[in-house]
């Protein structure tokens, strides 16, 4: 027990576990994913020229990622792959680094180990680590200032609390500058754990901090220093060529898209750490009153929201595993899918499957409310004084939590819209405050039934990933099929991704309408032949006038183009999913020349 002890063995094996997951899923694929392609093009122009410019895509500012990429670059030789690491480097810590959190938040190490498996296990988080997108890196700024603030909160002097609020707002700082939501580490979480220390104490201190002037006079000036350090760097970005600003107010007739995602992401929630929601799914059984009620609402909202919005002409997605879902990670489609050309690809869960996610998530989600909502038997705190409590920890993770579904909602109403992966952040902080309320309300240790939960989620995360990198090893494959029969890149719809790429090549940056520096850098893109079919985001790659097209469908468009389909593997499925190229004009426009 003193080497596991010393050795952190808990939070080193979560560690290795991810990354043996995502080695297992076998992830590389040398084009972009989602929006990580023009970020990679970016680490490779820094570690090039060693200067970072932006190409018109990146709205989150990037910063150290930028860096650790290019040295990976530097290091390794450049490929996607390569550059990806760098991410699962960053994950792997990140494992280790929640683990100790959650230990630090008054989790027995059972229960800190079980909760972090599941979460770092989970399909959304596996997929990411794996790709060159901000989100684990924003997530491991904001994990590192809790763990941080939790160590002030438990320091037993002065110079400790000090050293640890130090720490937190300065990990942060830097750490955040790879997405700017990850600052609220520094503008709220720092300033929340100084009030718990004013209005609680510490442990082992006589009277309250309010009495030790030196901590609070250090704790304000620190976060005054990263206030300042985060507006420079805000400035800094506004000015850059190519960049994409964020608004932070809804435009006016959107507030109703925007609670329709909201709801939507709020029935996610459960679904994205399933492992620890379903163990709140007992409570149901504890008061059937309560759980008729409760399930009486839920079959009104099921019923009365799609009703208004069928009446508003909007979509509900209520939960979204229950119906075709394209944009997010944790969908019905293996991993994040794209969109490519007409239809949809094959399912990776059939209706049934979905439905049976659906009802243990909301099972779970009805459990946490109904234990809320009974009256607690025993207020008393944890004894020792290495643990935090109770209301410290609410005291630092409300607010965090609360300010960053503020900022979420704005991205609800842009046309982007609200993506699972957003949620990241405010469900890795408030991981922390779910397990103590189990271990505290429910029992003092997760059951034995956790452990085959959190195996089965992680061998769910393996299989998605994996068929996620298959479908695009097949694009890939397919693009150079179509490359060496002479087909240019601008005259084929490889999908949005690929697209990406072929404009950044060919013009130096994305023509998107967002841009705001330099003035008129947006130039309208000319119109698609008459006839033509359908490509998505054409505005923003005017280089591409697309003869031909990458499709899930070989009927789509104007039919199936002279070229052999590509075949790729679906984990555990032996029908392997199928890519065709079909025509987007009708063969009477296409040149001759052309196959």
């Amino acid at each position: 027990m003193q080497l596991i002890r010393r050795f952190r063995i808990p939070a080193l094996c979560c560690a290795l576990c991810v990354l043996f997951c995502a080695l297992v899923s076998r992830p590389y694929a040398e084009m972009g994913i989602c929006d990580d392609g023009p970020y990679i093009l970016m680490a490779r122009h820094l570690a090039r020229t060693g200067n970072v410019v932006y190409n018109g895509w990146a709205a989150p500012m990037l910063g150290w990622q930028l860096y650790l990429g290019a040295a990976f670059i530097k290091l390794f030789g450049f490929s996607f792959t390569t550059v990806r690491m760098s991410s699962l480097l960053v994950a792997v810590c990140m494992a280790f680094v929640l683990q100790r959190t959650l230990a630090r938040a008054g989790i027995n190490e059972r229960n800190a180990t079980l909760g972090t498996l599941a979460f770092v296990l989970s399909p959304l988080y596996l997929m990411l680590s794996v790709t060159y997108m901000s989100d684990t890196d924003g997530l491991f700024a904001v994990v590192l200032c809790l763990y941080g603030c939790l160590r002030s909160l438990q320091a037993p002097s002065e110079r400790s609390t000090i050293f640890w609020l130090c720490f937190a707002a300065a990990a942060n700082a830097i750490f955040g500058t790879s997405r700017q939501i990850a600052w609220l580490g520094i503008l709220v979480m720092v300033p929340s754990a100084l009030y718990s220390l004013a209005q609680v104490g510490v442990p082992g201190w006589r009277g309250k901090l309010r009495e030790r002037r030196r901590v609070l006079l250090a704790g304000s000036a620190v976060t005054l220093v990263g206030a300042i350090f985060v507006f420079t760097c805000m400035e800094w970005l506004k000015h850059q060529p190519y960049t994409i600003p964020e608004r932070l107010i809804v435009r006016r007739g959107e507030e109703f898209d925007v609670s329709r995602q909201v709801m939507g992401a709020i029935f996610d929630i459960p679904f994205l750490f399933l492992p620890v929601a379903a163990l709140f799914s007992p409570e149901l059984r504890r008061s059937v009153r309560s759980t008729v009620t409760a399930l009486s609402l839920v079959c009104l909202a099921y019923v009365s929201v799609p009703l208004a919005a069928y009446q508003l002409r909007g979509r509900f997605q209520f939960p979204r595993l229950l119906e075709p879902s394209m944009g997010d990670w944790a969908s019905q489609y293996a991993g994040y899918a794209g969109q490519l050309g007409a239809g949809h690809g094959p399912a990776f869960l059939c209706f049934g499957e979905r439905m049976a996610l659906t009802i243990v998530s909301l099972g779970g989600l009805l459990g946490l409310g109904l234990l809320l909502s009974r009256p607690r038997e025993d207020s008393s705190e944890l004894a020792g004084s290495g643990s935090i409590r109770w209301r410290q920890l609410c005291l630092l993770i409300g607010p965090f939590v609360a300010a960053q579904t503020l900022l979420l909602i704005p991205r609800a109403g842009s046309d982007a819209g609200l993506y699972d992966r957003y949620l990241l952040e405010p469900l890795a902080v408030a991981l922390p405050w779910l397990v103590r309320l189990y271990q505290e309300r429910v029992q003092v240790r997760m059951p034995t039934v956790a452990l085959p939960l959190v195996a089965t989620w992680a061998i769910y995360g393996i299989v998605t990933t994996h068929d996620m990198f298959s479908l695009y090893r097949a694009r890939v494959a397919l693009a150079a099929e179509l490359r060496a029969s002479g087909l240019p890149d601008t005259s084929v719809d490889y999908g949005w991704e690929s697209n990406l790429l072929t404009e950044i090549d060919r013009s130096g940056h994305t023509n998107d309408p967002q841009v705001e520096v330099p003035l008129h850098a947006y130039a309208p893109a000319p119109p698609l032949p008459v006839g033509s079919c359908l490509m998505l985001d054409y505005d923003f790659t005017p280089h591409i006038r697309p003869l031909y097209g990458v499709s899930f469908d070989p009927h789509a468009c104007y039919g199936p183009a002279p070229f052999a389909p590509v075949h790729y593997s679906r984990w555990p499925y032996r029908t392997p999913g199928t890519l065709y190229v079909v025509r987007y004009l009708p063969s009477s426009q296409i040149p001759h020349r052309m196959p």
